[in-house]
């Protein structure tokens, strides 16, 4: 049979034929034909079968039959790993290069913005991770009301991954009427679940038992001691038969070490793992790809999501925990029809995790006996007090994470005592203007002349300085509140027998007076605030109120005091100065109070004790205005007695 018996369309026909495809796989040969007619398919195949293109053509085909206007979002691939949505997103570029459809894929790890960018001008077809999926669509960026056909790949995974609630809440999303491709490599009870609930009248297709290795892949295991498992590794990678070599490790860490031993031994390698940036994964995965990299290290996370035609080698440095994971490990490896070798070690305390492997595979893996590091150390490995065996893997990860945490808190904590001696002492090059105020020349001068270093206390370690300020705070030492105060407080009490020094700190203190007067003068205390400042507070709907006149503000400044005497003037220079007052002037007669009307109500306190008797009061609803309270600062700029 061949892609033309099919019934696939011309345009993808010849994508297919540029790419080298002559004959379709067992999957494809039975996948695809229903697939075109609109049914939805369930399909059980281990990777490296051509699940994609399976499920790709099919996409395509249909899309391009069915054209709308614009450009929603008509498909949706599900998957779980960001390695295996980049492939699946490369291989609906190749199989529609010929086709006038746009396609994308999302996935985190990445800026999201590139992404948002696509999305927003239109994709056809969109392949994507859970995880970001979720989070563009509750930011507003995915619609998917228009969606004909959803693809699940790699539903075991999803679950392993612990994906699978992440998937049925995207599911609560899709509309109810659409074509639903599912593919899975094993069918735990969870995942049958989801296909009874998802799936309508699937047809069923199956390739090879589920689990089963691939047939054309050279298995062979070598027993070795833990400690020698990375010499081991290095001879045969280098060996000439090795062109390159994706190598699976227990944990993150391992995977790092790895990858630096064969780094040490002179073979080019990259580790690729959860903890390793999206940009870093995609680098060391281009690499490998292109042979800029022999060796290409990995954990469990890339069992499935990584796709390199003709690997020829693949090494389990650690067995896996399931026996499943084995067989998708050298997976990855014998693809498309391919020969390739999978090698695995295996050290004492691992001995109970082959015995279910070769149980899966209904046979031995040969054992390669003539190597020069042969096991030598038999001891029973430990358990916990459940019974599990603690894995010296494992333990080692633990324990570099732990000093990783230790090194990361002792960096910081040297940082935060660097930044407390560096605020305690200012470095020897950091220039002398700095720290001082900008734009005032005069008073940065004065500042650090040798007359103003006369008013300064001597310096003290920080120790006499915590000690000075407990006896001050005991003795009930308060701040100073003016300049004045300030610069009385830190004056020399005698100068002895130098006027020329009790001079020139006059003159400075004098000169930084004025400077203060100059600079700092209270704008706040100024007219124009103060009318602005109860214009804003006033209610809505007031009515709009004439300042007072300047001769009226300077009667009231001068009106005389209880107890004899005039108001004292503030001082004329310090912080805070105000305007000098206004000459005397005669002081107007009060106007008498004008007959009330007829029909007027009179003034008289509410139930709530508001307004005096003889007091005009703006009643503005139940809301009083803030000049109405008798001590209001504002309330003489608005309420001239004289003028009432």
């Amino acid at each position: 049979m061949t892609f033309q018996d099919l019934g696939l369309c011309p345009e993808i026909l010849s994508a297919l034929k540029a790419l080298g495809y002559e004959k379709p796989s067992p999957i494809q040969e039975k996948a695809i034909p229903p697939a075109l007619r609109g049914r939805d398919v369930l399909g059980c195949a281990q990777t490296g079968t051509g699940k994609t293109c399976a499920f790709a053509t099919p996409i395509l085909q249909q899309l391009k039959e069915r054209p709308v206007k614009g450009r929603p979002i008509r498909a949706l691939i599900l998957t779980p790993t960001r390695e295996l949505a980049l492939q699946i997103q490369e291989s609906f570029v190749a199989y529609g290069k010929n086709l006038p459809l746009r396609s994308a894929v999302i996935f985190g790890g990445v800026g999201q913005q590139p992404q948002v960018d696509k999305l927003k001008a239109g994709v056809d077809i969109l392949v994507a991770t859970p995880g970001r999926l979720q989070d563009l669509h509750n930011q507003g960026f995915i619609h998917v009301e228009n969606l004909e056909i959803f693809v699940l790949d790699e539903a075991d995974r999803m679950l392993d991954m612990g994906f699978i609630h992440d998937v049925k809440k995207i599911l609560t999303w899709l509309p109810r009427k659409k074509q639903t491709l599912f593919f899975s490599a094993t069918m735990p009870p969870e995942v049958q679940g989801l296909v009874d609930s998802l799936l309508h009248d699937p047809v069923k297709v199956a390739v090879d038992p589920v689990s089963s290795p691939v047939e054309v892949i050279d298995q062979k295991l070598y027993y070795v001691d833990r400690g020698n498992k990375s010499k081991l590794l290095s001879s045969l990678v280098k060996a000439p038969g090795v062109k390159n070599a994706l190598i699976f490790t227990r944990t993150k860490h391992g995977a790092n070490k790895v990858a630096a031993d064969l780094q040490k031994a002179g073979v080019p390698s990259a580790a690729i793992h959860g903890n390793k940036s999206q940009t870093a994964r995609q680098q060391a995965l281009s690499d490998f790809k292109s042979g800029r990299v022999k060796a290409l290290v990995a954990t469990d996370i890339a069992a499935r999501g990584i796709d390199i035609e003709e690997l020829s080698h693949v090494f389990n440095y650690n067995l896996p925990d399931v026996p499943e994971t084995y067989v998708h490990r050298i997976g990855r490896t014998g693809r498309a029809g391919h020969g390739g070798t999978a090698i695995s070690f295996c050290e004492f305390g691992e001995k109970e995790l082959l015995a279910p492997i070769e149980k899966l595979l209904k046979r031995p893996i040969p054992v390669v006996e003539d190597h020069p590091w042969p096991m030598a150390v038999f001891e029973a490995p430990k358990r916990d007090k459940h019974g599990k065996i603690i894995n010296a893997d494992d333990a080692e990860a633990r324990q570099a994470a732990r000093e990783r945490k230790r090194e990361h808190s002792r960096i910081g904590e040297l940082g935060l005592e660097r930044g407390r001696a560096e605020g305690r002492k200012r470095p020897a090059d950091q220039p002398e203007s700095e720290g001082k105020r900008p734009g005032h020349a005069a008073a940065n001068a004065s500042v650090t002349s040798p007359v103003s270093k006369l008013a300064q206390p001597p310096k003290k370690e920080r120790p006499a300085q915590s000690a000075a300020a407990g006896k001050r705070k005991a003795a009930g030492y308060k701040p100073s509140k003016t300049l004045d105060e300030a610069l009385t407080a830190v004056a020399p009490k005698d100068f002895g027998d130098d006027p020329a020094k009790a001079a020139a700190f006059a003159a400075w203190m004098a000169e930084e007076q004025a400077i203060q007067a100059k600079y700092y003068q209270d704008a706040l205390a100024g007219d124009e605030v103060m009318d602005a400042t109860a214009r804003l507070l006033a209610p809505k709907g007031a009515p709009k109120i004439q300042p007072v006149k300047q001769e009226q503000k300077a009667q009231r400044q001068e009106k005389p005091r209880k107890g004899g005497g005039k108001k004292p003037q503030p001082p004329q220079s310090g912080r805070g100065i105000r305007k000098a007052a206004q000459p005397q002037q005669p002081r107007k007669a009060p106007a008498p109070a004008p007959a009330p009307q007829k029909g007027a109500k009179k003034n008289r306190p509410d139930r709530r004790g508001r307004g005096r008797p003889g007091e005009v009061t703006l009643r503005l609803g139940s809301q009083k205005d803030s000049t109405e309270q008798q001590g209001s600062l504002m309330r003489p700029y608005y309420f001239n007695p004289d003028e009432d």
